[in-house]
């Protein structure tokens, strides 16, 4: 074996031969390896490189102020816990796994027994915590420092593989010395090739004249989460063949000529580093959105700039405003100013749900198209959800890069690859680079959309959660819809807002409006303060629209914007429940025609009250939207509604008769659509008050003349309760999804309107405050004779949120420990490697296990293939009723197409039937689609639908239409 290298490495000069035997990687196909002197080289230039090039000045900084001397401490430190993170392989329960390498060990006086004899015992010396043990005892021995301070440096060491240690496996380590050194004459000299690798590493990464300074540092928490995710980062890095080859290949270069094709050949782009905008707020949105000639930015867009510009600190800011008042541009703006003053390298906006995700990703391409410092340069963009792959937006991002390969920068002639590389590295643009994908990685891109879970992982005890904090903690945090988390996400997003305030990363949360005690909430965990100032500050009144803006440690400020010019009156009226009732009103609300929107809070009674009005109205009048249906039938749904729906300049394919859309929640959010008449099942008002966004939400002539004249006066007819009962009776439906305490007390909030008729409407958005703040307030509200009936739907409320607190505290990450108090069992009993998994998302959501099945149709003769009515790609390539041959691997483009048809199935398929519903699925099993050979169907199960796309599964008749989608009902042959 060879030391390798056409000039003799820096560190190589300063071992001997023992020192230079010690192996760190091999490949069992190639027999390729790789010295441990060569992987702490490349790993600690990689930790340079990405500090100089690819980490935000943010995260710089907040490391830096930790230490005496600043950015030059705080780079040396990150370089040097890089180069020496894989010390622990110097040890013999690391080096014994490979026989021919310890045997050349051993040639060198590093005895040791083989794996066999070493046993189960090696499992107590994981190469981690062995390299943490070392470099804790060499710090102690050779530089004096007291053993309770080292534990903050070097758990950056012990927990490179994702998990720092607990104490109680550094104590058995300690009982097992056998493993870190062969007892007898052997001892002695692995103890001296320890040290000299350690001492070797201290003088050529910088760090030996800097150690004594250290040894007072008492090193914050969050500093040593984000050097443990740096070496993390650069472990990975380094360990690519493909970057960095082994030997023998991989010993012709020297260390200059292996760092730069490596890192030409990763092409990671580097960070965004704003400029703060000085340009008038108009001239900032002007530029920034496509604003309609002459059109004005709403007070709500203004006062936002203006606050975060007045702020002395990026921190928190909290904007509540109406439905339609461009809350998600005034974020955008707001995050530029942040960005500029906090050197934040990205954004990250966090949506509800997938679907809300893939709505707001073009939208954040076409803002960062126009941002200064993007615009004309090339940046790393990703969208973060489990179905991220099937979007096309990202997958045309995705196909534009190439994969990640060391470049020969010596060859004169480049390859066909090298081209192709060079091409794409030489386009100023957006992409999604291929090694920041996956699932560990993809959130450390700079520009990211995805669902909130994806920021609620970064509260879940989870392997490898150093990399999600270092993921935010080097952008701005968008959480929009912030009023459609319950309690039991709101325990993770306090605890993650809590850690975002220690990083002091700026985050803008949009909502509708928030209960004043929610508001208080938000503050106080990214502040960390909770005390009467923050509490008096946030209270507020009943103002709104209402700017909170808080810094980490700081006093909030609040503003109060003026309301647009933009308002409604919404008259609210009762509607008895029951289905011939709903379509008598509607036939008598639409005699001249107009375009309804009735909204049911279940599914089971979205399809039965489409059924009904289907009879009366006929089919063509009448259409469906839920969450049941596959992906691309749901995408088909939303670009619809908003064709013939949507704003008036935007559409001429409004209907001119009659119609009705009966939907589920989906149409709660996020969809700009705008309809002449309401019909909602009884909801919590503030919901209530989302759903009447949609109602007359854009001006149709003068006075709304061009609505029929029947329903030129927005209404919302309120049902799905019995009217009748001395106290209001909510469907059993509703209770299950929202319970009767907010149910009841919404019904209360909304009795004077109810009653008041044209006198007292719900005034947009005069009303929306004041209404939100009564029903989620302490105080009674509600005629006396409800008031027992709300006592104890109030006591089942506490007792039910007091139940998601506890079980969601279970897995939720610790708060943030003293200075200097290492991170050791940081994410001990945690769910490993679980987060970004439907196991995973079920933790931080409060929701069941439920399956997802591929939907395909079994044809007469047996074949398979995609659904038959799907709509062309947006190439105009075919997508329907392609042919997914069983004995063998479907094209890609049929496999891309049979993943996007993918279907969660409902509740009645979880807990019991959850088993059997599997092992029935699993009978279809397809060897050259599920297994590797297949990247979109691996592990996936297949629901076959009949010709008539019908099937039977674990006791249910299931039915499925592009109309109605999913339809369940018992199996009465069961």
């Amino acid at each position: 074996m060879r030391d390798g290298g056409k000039a003799r490495s820096g560190l190589l000069c300063r071992l001997g031969e023992p020192a230079r035997s010690v192996w760190a990687k091999h490949d069992r196909d190639s027999d390729g390896w790789l010295p441990l002197w060569r992987h702490m080289e490349d790993s600690a230039a990689v930790a340079g490189l990405l500090w100089d090039r690819w980490l935000p000045v943010g995260v710089r900084n907040l490391i830096a102020e930790a230490l005496p001397r600043g950015e030059s401490d705080a780079r040396a430190l990150a370089v040097w816990l890089a180069g020496v993170h894989d010390v622990g392989k110097a040890t013999p329960a690391f080096a014994c796994q490979v026989d021919q390498l310890a045997d050349a060990m051993r040639g060198q006086g590093l005895e040791m027994r083989s794996v066999r004899a070493l046993g189960p015992d090696r499992r107590v010396a994981p190469h981690g915590l062995a390299g943490q043990v070392l470099l804790g005892e060499w710090l102690e021995e050779r530089h004096g420092w007291a053993s309770a301070r080292t534990g903050q440096f070097t758990v950056a060491v012990g927990g490179h593989h994702g998990v720092p240690p607990e104490y109680g496996q550094i104590k058995a380590l300690y009982e097992h010395e056998e493993l870190l050194r062969t007892p007898g004459v052997s001892s002695r000299v692995w103890r001296q090739v320890q040290t000299e690798l350690l001492d070797a590493c201290a003088e050529q990464f910088g760090v030996a004249e800097r150690l004594a300074g250290w040894r007072t540092v008492r090193l914050p928490q969050p500093v040593q989460v984000l050097l443990t995710a740096l070496v993390i980062v650069s472990d990975w890095i380094a360990s690519n063949p493909d970057l960095f080859p082994y030997f023998p290949d991989g010993a012709s270069r020297n260390d200059q000529e292996r760092l730069a094709a490596a890192w030409q050949g990763l092409d990671l782009p580097e960070p965004w580093q704003a400029e703060e905008p000085d340009s008038s707020a108009q001239e900032l949105f002007s530029s920034r959105f496509e604003l309609p000639t002459g059109a004005e930015i709403r007070p709500v867009q203004e006062a936002a700039v203006k606050l975060a510009r007045e702020m002395e600190t990026p921190g928190l800011m909290i904007v509540e405003a109406p439905m339609g008042e461009g809350k998600t541009e005034a974020a955008l703006a707001v995050t530029e100013i942040f960005a500029a003053r906090s050197g934040a390298g990205g954004v990250f906006f966090a949506l509800p749900t997938m679907a809300t995700g893939n709505a707001m990703f073009p939208r954040l391409l076409d803002w960062l198209e126009r941002l200064p410092g993007v615009a004309g340069s090339r940046r790393s963009v990703h969208l973060a959800h489990s179905k991220a792959a099937l979007n096309e937006d990202f997958a045309g991002l995705m196909a534009r890069t190439g994969g990640v390969v060391a470049v020969n920068v010596d060859e004169a002639a480049p390859s066909s690859r090298q081209k192709l590389d060079e091409r794409r590295r030489a386009g100023a643009e957006l992409v999604a680079h291929a090694w920041l994908r996956g699932r560990k990685k993809a959130m450390l891109a700079s520009f990211v959309a995805g669902t909130i879970d994806q920021l609620l992982f970064a509260g879940l005890k989870s392997r490898h959660l150093a990399l999600r904090h270092l993921a935010v903690a080097g952008k701005v945090v968008v959480i929009d819809e912030a009023h459609a988390y319950d309690t039991y996400m709101s325990v993770y997003l306090d605890r993650v807002l809590s850690w975002l305030g220690a990083y002091r990363v700026p985050v803008v949360v949009l909502s509708a409006t928030l209960p004043a005690s929610r508001r208080r909430e938000l503050a106080e965990a990214y502040s960390g303060r909770a005390d009467e100032v923050v509490t008096g500050e946030t209270r507020a009144s009943d103002a709104y629209p209402l700017l909170t803006a808080v810094a980490p440690g700081g006093v909030p400020l609040v503003r109060r914007p003026k309301a647009s010019a933009r308002s409604t009156q919404v008259r609210v009226e009762r509607l008895a429940d029951g289905l011939d009732v709903l379509a008598d009103r509607l036939d008598s609300e639409l005699t001249d025609g107009g375009c309804v929107l009735v909204i049911r809070n279940t599914v089971q009674r979205v399809l039965e009250a489409a059924h009904a009005l289907r009879d009366r109205f006929g089919a063509g009048s009448v259409t469906v939207a839920h969450s049941r249906f596959v992906d691309l039938d749901r995408a088909d749904k939303d670009r619809a509604l908003l064709r013939f729906f949507g704003p008036p300049e935007k559409t001429d394919d409004r209907p001119t008769g009659r119609h009705i859309v009966v939907a589920s929640q989906v149409a709660e959010q996020s969809l700009d659509v705008d309809f002449d008449l309401l019909v909602s099942d009884l909801c919590p008002v503030d919901l209530l008050l989302q759903r009447m966004g949609r109602l007359h939400r854009h001006r149709r002539g003068q006075d709304q003349w061009e609505r029929p004249e029947r329903l030129r006066t927005a209404r919302c007819l309120v049902t799905g309760v019995d009217w009748t009962a001395g106290v209001p009776a909510p469907v059993r439906g509703s209770v299950a999804v929202y319970g009767r305490h907010t149910l009841l007390r919404s019904a209360a909030v909304l009795l004077p309107h109810l009653d008041g008729g044209a006198r007292r409407p719900v005034r947009l958005p005069a009303d929306i405050s004041a209404l939100v703040q009564s029903v989620y307030g302490q105080d009674p509200v509600g005629p006396d004779h409800w008031q027992d009936a709300m006592k104890t739907a109030a006591e089942r409320f506490d007792e039910h949120r007091d139940d998601q607190a506890q079980r969601a505290a279970v897995f939720r990450l610790g708060g943030i420990g003293k200075p200097g108090r290492p991170l050791f069992g940081w994410v001990a009993a945690g769910v490993g490697d679980t987060d970004d998994t439907p196991a995973g998302r079920a933790q931080v959501r409060d929701s069941r296990d439920s399956l997802e099945v591929v939907v395909v149709q079994r044809r007469g003769d047996g074949s398979l293939a995609t659904l038959p009515w799907l709509e062309p790609d947006g190439k105009g390539r075919q997508r329907a009723g392609l042919e997914l041959p069983q004995d063998a691997t479907p094209t890609r483009f049929a496999a891309r197409t049979a993943a996007s048809c993918g279907l969660r199935l409902p509740m009645q398929f979880s807990g019991e039937t959850m088993d059997r519903a599997i092992e029935e699925l699993e009978r279809l099993y397809l060897p050259n689609w599920q297994g590797k050979n297949s990247p979109w169907l691996s592990d996936q199960l297949i629901l076959a639908l009949d010709e008539d796309c019908q099937t039977r599964l674990a006791g249910f008749a299931l039915r499925y239409s592009p109309s109605d989608g999913l339809e369940v009902t018992r199996d009465e042959d069961d």
